[in-house]
């Protein structure tokens, strides 16, 4: 597309200029409308209105000498002549040297105007991914530029905030992957060590039966962490469908599966179960709840005590679990949340994989509820779930076990 060369010129002049320009063309029309106006005045209020044609004095002037009329029309004409020619000549130079004012203040107020944007587009041009410390300074009055700079502002402080919270998902990602592969590559590494070990040389039946017991815990160690990120990943894409569950329900019968745990452990569990009822995935529900009841007798101490409540409060269902066990600084709580964090800030090596409470904390989430986890006082930990309240799920018991079945492959996964 070719452009005309009011365009062209136009694309080459920068904003203070073409701000300038309008300035000064505004002025000069101005002028030369005020120059135009009198010259077309002037005639009429300059002889017409003391005398006329005939030489007779109008009434109210003082009296004239009679010259001839001709020789009077001849001297209004060159006198109206010479007038409007020193008029237009003086209204001219008069038009060019405030004309030329015009555009040098023009240019200076211009440049005043333009100064803040151009403060704020050096600092545009200042940021990277790796500076975004630095702000726009807020000019006074507070006016539109000052508005601009406020909004600039913002938008860093946005843009600031979402890149931390990038590299936060990142640097956590990194360091989720690191652990899952750790995780996997260490029964890996027992399964080939057993059998590199036990094939060099005639292993006996006695050997090989060895071998094969170090191979099976190695698969089912990581049979136990896929199924723990299969059911991880599943909670945090959220849910497809949801049927009606009682949180009252599955605690039932989730502390039924571990009352053979709970007495070996010598622990002391009491429960106040009222009805709670929700909307959700009740598989997912039994795994969370399965999760916190392990974690609460894993870690607990020996002659320990167990409590878990249900019910319902302000348009809620609560469910709320405590424990006692070690103490826990408080600094260190929300990183039991992270996988593969086992209680002391970093991976440990125990019986559990790491991955139970950020499982608990993925289906909250997906359930659209609320997660706090606290210290108690003398050791231990105070979880308190609460899930927007269904007050007609019911038979969530029965929903858990049905589809149980159908979702075998995701176990329980135990470890803070």
């Amino acid at each position: 597309m070719r452009l005309t060369a009011r365009a062209r010129l136009t694309l080459l002049l920068t904003a203070r200029a073409r701000l300038a320009s309008l300035q000064t063309a505004l002025v000069l029309a101005a002028g030369a409308a005020l120059t135009g106006l009198t010259y077309l005045l002037m005639p009429r209020r300059a002889f017409f209105t003391h005398l006329d044609l005939t030489g007779s004095a109008l009434p109210g002037t003082p009296q004239p000498m009679p010259p001839q009329a001709g020789d009077l029309r001849a001297l209004a004409d060159r006198v109206q002549a010479d007038t409007l020619s020193a008029l237009l000549t003086q209204a001219g130079l008069a038009l060019i040297v405030v004309t030329t004012l015009a555009a040098v203040l023009s240019w200076v107020v211009a440049g005043r105007v333009l100064r803040p944007i151009r403060v704020i587009s050096s600092t545009a041009r200042r940021l990277s991914a790796e500076n975004l410390t630095e702000r726009v300074p807020v000019t006074t009055p507070a006016d539109e530029l000052s508005a601009l700079a406020h909004t600039v502002n913002d938008m860093l402080d946005r843009i600031q905030r979402g890149v931390a919270e990038r590299d936060r998902i990142l640097d956590s990602q990194r360091l989720f992957t690191a652990n899952a592969a750790h995780e996997l590559r260490t029964p890996l590494t027992t399964a080939r060590t057993a059998i590199d070990v036990t094939l060099d040389g005639h292993p006996s039946r006695a050997e090989l039966l060895t071998m094969a017991g170090d191979v099976r815990d190695a698969v089912d160690h990581m049979q136990r962490v896929l199924g723990g990120l299969l059911l991880l990943a599943r909670s945090q894409a959220g849910l497809t469908a949801r049927q009606p569950a009682d949180l009252a329900a599955i605690v039932a019968a989730s502390l039924d599966a571990a009352a053979a745990r709970t007495a070996a452990a010598g622990l002391t569990v009491g429960s106040e179960l009222r009805p709670a009822p929700v909307s959700g995935e009740p598989v997912l529900l039994e795994r969370m709840i399965g999760n916190l009841i392990d974690n609460a007798i894993r870690y607990n101490q020996a002659g320990g005590h167990l409590a878990v409540d249900t019910g319902t409060a302000g348009g809620r269902a609560i469910l709320r679990i405590s424990n006692t066990g070690r103490s826990i600084p408080p600094e260190e709580v929300q990183t039991l949340l992270e996988p593969f964090v086992h209680g002391q800030g970093t991976r440990v090596r125990t019986d559990g994989l790491g991955l139970g409470l950020s499982i608990v904390r993925a289906v909250t989430l997906a359930h659209r509820g609320r997660l706090a986890v606290t210290t108690r006082t003398g050791g231990g930990l105070d979880i308190t779930i609460d899930l927007p309240h269904n007050p007609i799920a019911t038979g969530g018991g029965d929903q858990v076990q049905r589809r149980r079945r159908d979702l075998d492959v995701l176990p329980v996964v135990a470890g803070q």
